[in-house]
């Protein structure tokens, strides 16, 4: 199961390292876009919009204003599910993922993965 990861940091302080993290330790594939480029955790960390192949989740941490840009880039990778982690929620968003039959939920990969429900 491959994740990836948008709005991916190497600062050790931000939710979105913490996540790719504790996916690479629970030994899930994890791909990675973000601002900058870097690297988490061996996860490469790119600035474009790459096309990955087999995304089973993508995890957001970018805010609804930013999001508008990777609306068709999210669909064009036909996920089966969005995570929408805190204080990214996007009711915009969430009925186009509806209209697409992608799923999504608003909730926080990190418990997601403490709690073994990811």
């Amino acid at each position: 199961m491959k994740t990836l990861v948008i709005g991916a940091s190497t600062n050790k302080e931000r939710y979105s390292y913490k996540a790719i993290h504790n996916l690479v330790d629970k030994s899930h594939q994890v791909v990675a876009i973000g601002a900058q480029k870097g690297i988490a955790f061996d996860v490469p960390i790119e600035t474009e919009k790459i096309a990955f192949q087999g995304i089973d989740t993508i995890t957001l941490y970018i805010n609804a204003k930013v999001q508008p840009e990777y609306y068709d880039y999210i669909l064009s990778l036909h996920p089966r599910r969005v995570i929408f982690n805190p204080g990214t929620e996007n009711p915009e968003f969430f009925a186009i993922l509806k209209e697409n039959k992608i799923s999504y939920e608003v909730a926080c990969t990190l418990v997601m993965l403490a709690t073994n429900q990811f």
